[in-house]
């Protein structure tokens, strides 16, 4: 039987969809974690700001306090970026991703580090947190500025206060089995758990995709997608796409409403190219070397259309071609509802 073909407009409602970002939906924040695998949050506020963007009557605190009951958990995963995550994922997440992880820091370290050197290292800042979290500080003081150097050898977890909208610096760390249990998930099932994920979340997606967006192999995956029961498509190259079944695909007149989300956000990045989430004609203005944290970004139809910073109590927008009235309102009134969660 042909393998379906797929427009950029269908994978494009696919994306929005899973994202949550076509209709608010009332769910416990550990579950819109899991079926979004989870948000980068390399700056604490953004986090809660994109929950805002997919969750119906959500409160800063609701996070917040999310983060304190360890129901979900602010860490280093994918990409090496900081990501926040349930509970459930994190240890399969870090378990798929610790020898990629380990490999990469190896190869990228100059001069090359010995990995028993590293395992010693991460040994001693585990008996440093034994009897509690610590300050980034305090553990650079106590086992030197490199201890960092350690941690994909030290699986640790970024704690509240810090890391969260009250507190954006998140400084204060425990170990992950300290803090959220001890690890439990063999690496064959996190790796299909991990591949299962972003293909609920962001597909239907290729090989490459899937890679990109994990910082796996193509050989590390390779297995996991023969184990797993997918389905097939092809993009309208003719590239393969593999997706989880019955996930949703809306129909590519599904409307889309305008969405404000924050810096860095995941639809952005190159993973989720073919769904045109980012116009490339705008990918140098949202993440160029002039503002490599990159700049927050407003949806019309699914696409990027300008730039946000919230100032004075208001959030500021601009963008980048000029918008018919009615969607000129629609990003006003959705802009005022933000700029009343800031407040």
């Amino acid at each position: 039987m042909a393998e379906r073909t797929l427009t950029q407009r269908e994978l494009n409602r696919a994306l929005l969809a899973r994202q949550l970002l076509l209709e608010r939906v009332r769910l416990p924040i550990p579950r819109v974690l899991e079926r979004i695998a989870g948000i980068q949050d390399q700056y604490a506020p953004n986090a809660y700001i994109r929950l805002c963007s997919c969750l119906e009557g959500f409160r800063r605190d609701d996070l917040t306090n999310a983060l304190v009951r360890r129901s979900v958990v602010q860490a280093t995963l994918m990409r090496e970026t900081i990501h926040v995550v349930s509970r459930r994922d994190y240890w399969p997440f870090a378990v798929a991703v610790r020898a990629a992880q380990r490999e990469w820091f190896l190869r990228a370290w100059r001069p090359r580090p010995k990995e028993r050197d590293l395992e010693r290292q991460a040994k001693a800042v585990r008996e440093l947190l034994a009897a509690g979290p610590r300050r980034t500080e305090e553990l650079a003081a106590a086992a030197g500025r490199s201890w960092g150097w350690s941690s994909p050898w030290l699986e640790h977890v970024r704690v509240p206060p810090s890391g969260t909208w009250e507190r954006r610096r998140a400084n204060l760390i425990q170990t992950a089995d300290n803090w959220l249990g001890p690890e439990d998930v063999v690496e064959t099932d996190a790796l299909d758990h991990l591949v299962r994920r972003y293909l609920a979340a962001f597909g239907p997606g290729s090989r490459k995709d899937i890679t990109q967006w994990s910082h796996l192999t193509i050989a590390d995956i390779a297995p996991v997608l023969e184990r797993l029961s997918l389905r097939r498509f092809r993009d309208e190259a003719g590239g393969e796409l593999l997706d989880v079944p019955r996930a949703p695909l809306p129909d590519p007149d599904t409307p889309a409403p305008v969405r404000f989300l924050p810096t860095w956000d995941a639809v952005l990045l190159v993973h989720a190219r073919r769904t045109g989430v980012l116009p490339e004609k705008y990918r140098p203005l949202v993440f160029s070397t002039k503002m490599p944290q990159s700049i927050g970004t407003f949806l019309v139809d699914g696409a990027v259309a300008g730039t946000w910073r919230f100032e004075d109590g208001h959030v500021r927008w601009d963008a980048f071609e000029r918008l018919g009235r009615a969607t000129a309102r629609e990003v006003a009134d959705e802009a005022e509802r933000l700029a009343t969660f800031h407040a």
